[in-house]
């Protein structure tokens, strides 16, 4: 009913405050988390504010809205719910992600946000505690889901990187076997390594494999578009923001693209050349429905014959590979900072054999697939999330009526309409 829901100003339903300083040299290792104006940064022994808890950029970044469920602390580049006035607190950092915090920032060369004029927009929210729970409950449950699939994946590729680091940084079958211990491999895996280790310009490197180039590897296509000559056609998008966001192609006509691109391969594997510090490792899942290209700050690389994706991507996700990658940077700005393609196809690599590069693909291949899987998943249930969001914040959904969201696309053009009566 109408009468369930009302307009106020947001300071109405709660109280915001500023958090509090926490300089690196004062901070203890523990496992409360630390805030800053784009999410969990750090953790600390000793929580400021007591959960759950809500919390918002003041300064950096405006806009994105974190619910914590524990005792958390949020730092002074934010700004959190102190008092929740009786509302729910799911509610609310739902109810904060429909405000336009830029429209109450300052007009500095780094906009902030005041509490007090931000305590003036105007929202519409139910007034019953059911209806907030409710609300709540639906669109917290696609979050969970979401939440869900990235512990999942980040365990999936724990595994692929320890299983790549056993086999081919320590060598652990090998130095097993040389020593009489089990490897603790089936027969089939354990009979493909040598029982010996010998000496080589990297150091020890197991019998028979040698010491060669990334660029034994893997190749480098440089096959370029301008999209802007296509403006109608829709192309799937591999950006460095879409890595960022979830690892999903953002589908976008070639009109609103306004730089060159590469295409990509169904075959590649991309590796961010910018800022190597942040690791991006992108194992692309290409499909017929567009056009796949991504940023010339990715290099597209194309395994050799006898080398899987699986195993590029795992060598370019190991902690070994990122060490020395991180030393080819090139440029003064720490924030654009980048690396040569020369330098990458120069660094050295150990390159074991065919057969033991097959047996390793066959054991990640079902991992890595369940991880993009994931991806999709997740990005499928942030669409829907984020349809129903304004729409069940608003009132103009009410909870019962979510059954009547239809699906229309797939991938990542996916959306969500509502099916009218």
């Amino acid at each position: 009913m109408a009468s369930e829901w009302r307009e106020s100003s947001l300071g109405d339903l709660i109280r915001l405050k500023r958090g509090y300083d926490l300089p690196q040299q004062k901070r203890c290792i523990g496992k409360v988390p630390i805030l800053s104006s784009s999410g969990v940064t750090d953790y600390h022994s000793v929580a400021m504010v007591k959960g759950p808890g809500v919390v918002t950029g003041r300064y950096g970044t405006l806009g994105e809205v974190f619910y914590i469920a524990e005792d958390f602390w949020p730092l002074n580049t934010t700004l959190y719910v102190q008092d929740f006035k009786g509302n729910d607190p799911r509610f609310i950092s739902y109810l904060l992600r429909c405000v336009d915090f830029l429209a109450y920032s300052d007009k500095a060369a780094v906009p902030g946000v005041n509490r007090n004029h931000l305590h003036l927009a105007r929202v519409r929210f139910p007034i019953r505690p059911v209806e907030q729970r409710s609300i709540a409950h639906i669109l917290g449950t696609l979050d969970d889901k979401i939440e869900l699939n990235r512990q999942m994946n980040e365990t999936l590729e724990a595994i692929a990187r320890a299983v790549f680091r056993s086999w081919f940084v320590d060598f652990d079958p090998v130095r097993a076997k040389a020593e009489g211990r089990d490897p603790g491999l089936p027969t089939h895996l354990a009979d493909l390594f040598p029982d010996s280790l010998e000496d080589s310009e990297s150091g020890e490197i197991p019998k028979g494999w040698c010491v060669g180039k990334v660029g034994d590897l893997a190749t480098l296509s440089r096959e370029g578009i301008d999209p802007g000559e296509f403006p109608e056609e829709a192309f799937d998008h591999f950006s460095i923001p879409a890595f960022d966001e979830g690892q999903r192609p953002k589908a976008e006509t070639g009109g609103s693209i306004k730089s060159n691109k590469f295409l990509v391969p169904c075959s590649a594997v991309l590796l961010s050349k910018l800022n190597p510090r942040i690791p991006r490792v992108w194992l692309p899942d290409v499909r017929n429905t567009y056009r796949a290209i991504c940023s010339t700050e990715f290099l597209v690389t194309l395994p050799r014959t006898g080398i899987s994706r699986e195993f590029l991507h795992s060598f370019f996700s190991s902690d070994a590979f990122a060490t020395v990658f991180e030393t080819l940077v090139t440029g003064t700005s720490g924030s654009h900072q980048r690396v040569k393609p020369e330098g990458l196809f120069a660094m050295n690599a150990v390159v074991p054999g065919e057969s033991v590069i097959h047996q390793f693909t066959r054991v990640v291949r079902p991992l890595l697939t369940r991880v993009s899987q994931a991806h999709d998943s997740s990005g499928t249930l942030a669409a829907l999330r984020d349809a129903l969001l304004p729409k069940l914040i608003s009132g103009e959904l009410r909870v019962k009526e979510t059954n009547r969201f239809r699906r229309v696309g797939t991938g990542p053009s996916t959306r969500y309409h509502v099916v009218r009566p």
